[in-house]
């Protein structure tokens, strides 16, 4: 992890590049619903941003919040590639250093391909492990509500909710309880439990669907 030198402008004061990323987020993800549900997807953005701004994070963190998938999300690589330049001439150098470090794709993927789960993970976790303090607020505030929405299905509708992941319950597990892990030193202590608690919870609905389908 590497220490962020300076934090970045307040809410108020950044209040035109709020909405100008607000504007961007509906413009690429508009369109986009939640993996197998017909949420729209700007339901996450949203949520990553309000977690980012009640863990105390900046405006170029809450920014990030709202693009933090734009990169990987896009349909094809000369768009990736484009809203890459995008965001590093209209933003903060530093919303551009967070939306990289919390992108699990390189350059050379677009939304539809994408290279095996495992290994987009594996160096996604790597890289964050070299990413700034400030990265892993906005990757930690991701992994906490996509982990939320996993675990509630799971209650929910049990085994079934995993056939729409690319990875199986033991996979999340490991996923999320090592992200956890890389993140805990840069983010409030409140927040590092509730992930802490998720994951247990999630141990504990993946062993119980396990036994079911035995």
């Amino acid at each position: 992890m590497v220490s962020d030198v300076e934090s970045g402008p307040s809410l108020v004061e950044a209040e035109p590049d709020l909405t100008e990323a607000t504007r961007l987020a509906w413009q690429w993800h508009g369109q986009q619903t939640r993996k197998g549900r017909t949420t729209s997807y700007m339901s996450h953005l949203l949520q990553v941003q309000g977690l980012v701004i009640d863990a105390g994070g900046d405006a170029h963190q809450a920014i990030a919040a709202l693009l933090h998938d734009a990169l990987e999300d896009a349909p094809t690589i000369e768009e990736r590639a484009e809203r890459e330049a995008l965001i590093g001439s209209r933003f903060h150098p530093a919303v551009l250093r967070i939306v990289l470090d919390c992108t699990d794709t390189t350059a050379s993927e677009s939304a539809d391909q994408k290279g095996p789960w495992r290994e987009r993970k594996e160096r996604y976790l790597d890289q964050l492990e070299r990413a700034h303090a400030s990265s892993l607020l906005v990757a930690a505030c991701d992994k906490r509500h996509n982990l939320g929405e996993l675990v509630r299905d799971l209650r929910h509708e049990g085994r079934d909710t995993l056939a729409r992941f690319n990875a199986g319950g033991t996979e999340q597990l490991w996923y999320f309880e090592s992200l956890s892990g890389i993140c805990r030193p840069a983010i409030p202590s409140g927040l590092a439990r509730e992930l802490d608690d998720l994951v247990a919870t999630l141990r504990a609905l993946v062993e119980s669907t396990t036994v079911e389908a035995t």
